[in-house]
């Protein structure tokens, strides 16, 4: 499958966030965005994802024209296509950490499956810790939570923005190793927004958001 943005651009009233942007992302596919604070990278991404409107061009998945959805059904295509991790981890707090990571299974009508859960957590370095919950987690423990829950579904577009922004650096390091893994285990596309040269240096991609578009 692939991820294909055309002459994209994103305004706030007259001011640009960011314009013709053009960019395809292929299967299995690692790909870093950098640029300055403040440049739309975190916007971008939302726009892959269908959570946030542009104001010319097209982003299309696998044929799918994502602009031309209606709310109802791109939040259907978001949770068949798509697994997101957020700087912040969003982890419910009242929920545990199986219950979390199964979410996105329960939003797509499946049978709770307990085995996929655990083989999850097991890939991430949790096991045996479905019955946690988040407050009794560290940040490093956390982030393998969402990584487990967004891959759980076997989604075929991983989007990560700045997954290691708030974890030191040792523990940033295996966060990447482990979303890198998964990713090519379940040979998905992978698009990370980041500040760090480090985890950038992975990537097979590394592209320069700007105002006026973006370069290699």
């Amino acid at each position: 499958m692939t991820l294909r943005i055309s002459n994209l651009g994103k305004h706030y009233g007259e001011a640009p966030v960011f314009e013709n942007v053009t960019l395809d992302v292929q299967s299995g596919e690692f790909v870093a965005i950098v640029g300055e604070s403040g440049v739309g990278k975190s916007t971008l991404l939302n726009c892959m994802a269908g959570l946030d409107s542009w104001d010319q061009g097209t982003v299309t998945h696998d044929g799918t024209d994502i602009g031309a959805l209606d709310g109802e059904a791109c939040a259907l295509w978001r949770r068949k296509h798509v697994g997101f991790v957020f700087q912040a981890f969003h982890v419910l707090p009242h929920l545990d950490v199986a219950q979390n990571v199964s979410l996105p299974l329960m939003l797509l009508g499946q049978k709770k499956d307990d085995g996929r859960v655990a083989h999850m957590l097991d890939a991430v370095g949790l096991p045996g810790m479905g019955a946690r919950l988040p407050q009794t987690l560290s940040g490093g423990q956390l982030q393998r939570v969402a990584i487990a829950r967004a891959l759980v579904h076997r989604p075929a577009l991983l989007l990560a923005d700045e997954p290691t922004g708030n974890l030191d650096p040792t523990t940033a390091a295996k966060v990447m190793e482990l979303l890198i893994g998964q990713t090519r285990e379940h040979g998905a596309s992978l698009v990370l927004v980041t500040h760090s040269e480090s985890a950038a240096a992975r990537a097979d991609r590394l592209l320069h958001l700007t105002a006026a578009g973006i370069r290699a």
